[in-house]
């Protein structure tokens, strides 16, 4: 395996490090910025996201264009050994702007126009705005395009949000009309003769309205699509003179955590380098594990996104939000530690929101690696410079990836529509739980995991996990039934294999396209009230080896054997003795399915025996600590392995025979180590 450069570090072959950095907030402090140079040397940074919320600054009145604090800022960068990620400013349109032309800004689905504020309220469609960013976009193309200190452009800030404006109705009929060609095609899909909602005209398509259509669920599916489609058209037109000025910088946008607005999948196409957004809300609990886990969910999913190129961690914060419930700060090590997990995971980059606190407005308490005190001897900055001479001795890392042998489906469609299906489970299905939760017990073995859309090939892995795998798009049955075929190991879940693309229902029996594969037919799904449990008990001698009693809870599938072999047995209710895990040796493979959510160790149980059966490679060999993981990434000589420990109490490590080297201090190291609460260890190691 070679390395997978990443297209922006790859520029310059250094870990980057650095914050969103808005000195258009500090012109009239002339000595700030000169130290804003000094400080950012002293905490290691060498790269400085910049310009996207500076519409105002760039074009105070339209058609008046003041570049000239930005040349200083850029100049001043390349002198001093430092890049910039160069923003695009379509977040935040000036006020001069929404005056004019009220068409820029954004109608909700009420069809009530915003009024000028906030970010990101702005219509997509509107050609009065793509006209403004396409001038604007181009200004900046023309002057900064081949300036040393600009390495990326970061366009716009967390595309999100829709529009329901004339222009976006008019945008989503053609788009729709496209789609299905004819409106008999159309009212099939989406199953319109329900309640009489037969469409007789191409003019009676409009978005879903809390006082119109909500219930079409087909409507509803297209509707998120074409925001989709419609928010990358609009990225698309932004890079246009971008890339025509200089194709070799590198485009790109920040994602969201877990964002469902967006189908990432489709949108990570179009970007040269995934970058993504994290501000986990540590310390909430007296066990950070579980929110870990689910952090380097985040990350082997962006990490996935783009086929295991290493990704960018674009914003995070050194300290503490201010829009979440509770301002917690991160208690000492945290940060540390939780920026070298995204390291771990394949990020090239830690970058933080923001680089110095502002003096006003609604992010003035929000974290940032300058306080409000303006100098370096606070803990925050100590911090952040310990962590930026780490990352100063990590280039060797920079384009290598994550070599995973599973793979866990978690498709942003397929949870739009089990998010809109109205049961069996309204107060919460827990699509993305589901997700975690099994992810969580590959993350506590230390085993490298991808994270995919169903749309993935799924060839090259040994065990691939689809949680709740609702809907089933074409192909998608058939490529799986492949995988298990060829010797692939398949798990899925209750609420599997139910809708088609168009989130209609399959008729002929449940899970659908996947009966085959599994071996079974379910029958019936029973929502069970907050409280309610039902019991499991693994069947004698069962080829697992499993023996304990598992709760059972929120969601219950009465399922039959049709081939498959019962490994397990629900204990009470009306479907006692039912089959309540099940495993199908089908082909060459097998393809299990678990027909109850399950609480406590279950997932840990299962997965620790099929990591064993089919000899998965684990980070370290032997078992973790609680709280403990580990991760890794590989050149395909050398394996950078790091030891992470979230728990708030020392634990000791106990390594394999191979032999291994402190990456910072470059000594060998005993075969047990020490990791104090929040204890990072960085080693290398020989494949």
């Amino acid at each position: 395996m070679t390395k997978v450069y990443d297209p922006v570090s790859n520029r310059i072959q250094k870990v980057l490090h650095g914050a969103d950095y808005f000195p258009e907030q500090w012109q009239d402090n002339p000595e700030i910025l000169a130290e804003d140079i000094r400080l950012m040397k002293l905490a290691n940074c060498n790269v400085m996201s910049i310009g996207m919320f500076a519409w105002s600054k760039l074009e105070p009145e339209e058609g008046v264009f003041t570049f000239e604090w930005l040349d200083q800022i850029l100049d001043t960068f390349a002198e001093n050994g430092i890049y910039a990620f160069l923003a695009t400013p379509s977040g935040a349109r000036p006020a001069w702007m929404s005056e004019k032309y009220p068409e820029v800004l954004r109608v909700g689905g009420n069809r009530v126009r915003n009024l000028h504020g906030m970010r990101h309220n702005h219509c997509f469609s509107s050609p009065k705005y793509r006209e403004k960013i396409a001038i604007i976009n181009q200004k900046l193309a023309d002057k900064y395009a081949n300036h040393p200190a600009v390495i990326g452009w970061h366009l716009s800030n967390e595309y999100g949000g829709e529009c329901h404006c004339n222009y976006c109705q008019d945008a989503f009929r053609e788009w729709v009309q496209e789609k299905y060609t004819t409106l008999d095609n159309l009212n099939k899909a989406w199953w319109a003769t329900f309640w009489s909602h037969t469409y007789t005209s191409w003019s009676q398509v409009e978005s879903p309205a809390p006082q119109g259509e909500t219930m079409v669920h087909g409507l509803n599916l297209d509707w998120k699509r074409f925001v989709t489609d419609q928010t990358i058209n609009f990225y698309k037109h932004e890079i246009k003179p971008l890339k025509a000025a200089n194709k070799d910088i590198p485009v790109f946008t920040n994602f969201m955590e877990l964002f469902e607005g967006l189908d990432y999948a489709k949108f990570a196409a179009e970007v040269d380098v995934v970058s993504w957004d994290s501000y986990p809300t540590w310390h909430d609990h007296a066990d950070d594990s579980e929110l870990a886990a689910y952090i380097a969910m985040n990350h082997d999913w962006f990490r996935s996104l783009k086929d295991g190129q290493p990704f960018l961690l674009m914003e995070s914060t050194p300290s503490l939000t201010n829009w979440q419930d509770v301002s917690k700060l991160k208690r000492p090590g945290m940060h540390y530690l939780s920026s070298l997990q995204a390291v771990a995971h394949g990020s090239d980059s830690v970058q933080y929101f923001q680089w110095r606190k502002s003096r006003g407005s609604s992010e003035k308490f929000h974290g940032a690696v300058v306080d409000h005190v303006g100098h370096e001897h606070t803990r925050v900055f100590k911090e952040v410079s310990r962590l930026g001479e780490t990352l100063s001795r990590l280039d060797q890392i920079v384009g290598t990836t994550v070599d995973a042998e599973v793979a866990i489906i978690f498709d942003t469609q397929n949870r739009w529509a089990i998010n809109d299906a109205q049961g069996p489970r309204n107060i919460g299905v827990g699509y993305e739980k589901a997700v975690a939760t099994q992810y969580k017990a590959f993350w506590d073995q230390g085993v490298a995991v991808d994270v995919i859309d169903m749309d993935k090939d799924i060839s090259k892995y040994k065990l691939v996990v689809a949680p709740m795998l609702y809907m089933v798009r074409p192909g998608v049955g058939e490529k799986i039934e492949q995988f298990v075929q060829q010797g692939g190991h398949f798990v899925t879940t209750y609420w599997s294999g139910i809708v088609d693309e168009n989130d209609l229902v399959f008729t002929g029996g449940f899970p659908g396209p996947l009966r085959k594969t599994l071996g079974i037919w379910s029958e019936e799904i029973d929502g069970l009230h907050d409280g309610q449990t039902n019991s499991i008990e693994m069947a004698a001698g069962n080829e697992l080896g499993l023996t304990k009693d598992y709760v059972a809870h929120e969601l219950c599938e009465v399922i039959h054997l049709e081939g498959a072999t019962a490994l397990a047995y629900y204990k009470e209710d009306f479907y006692a003795g039912l089959p309540a895990l099940t495993v199908n040796e089908f082909g060459e493979g097998k393809a299990y399915y678990i027909a109850s959510r399950n609480k406590g160790e279950f997932h840990l149980d299962l997965f620790t025996k099929l990591v064993e059966e089919l000899g998965l490679k684990k980070v370290i060999e032997g078992e973790l600590p609680e709280g403990v993981t580990a991760q890794s990434r590989t050149d395909g000589e050398n394996d950078t392995i790091y030891l992470f420990n979230f728990s708030r109490e020392a634990k000791e490590v106990a390594l394999s025979d191979a032999v291994y080297t402190d990456l910072l201090e470059g000594t060998q190291v005993p075969t047990k180590i020490d990791l104090a609460p929040y204890g990072v260890r960085l080693l290398k190691r020989k494949r």
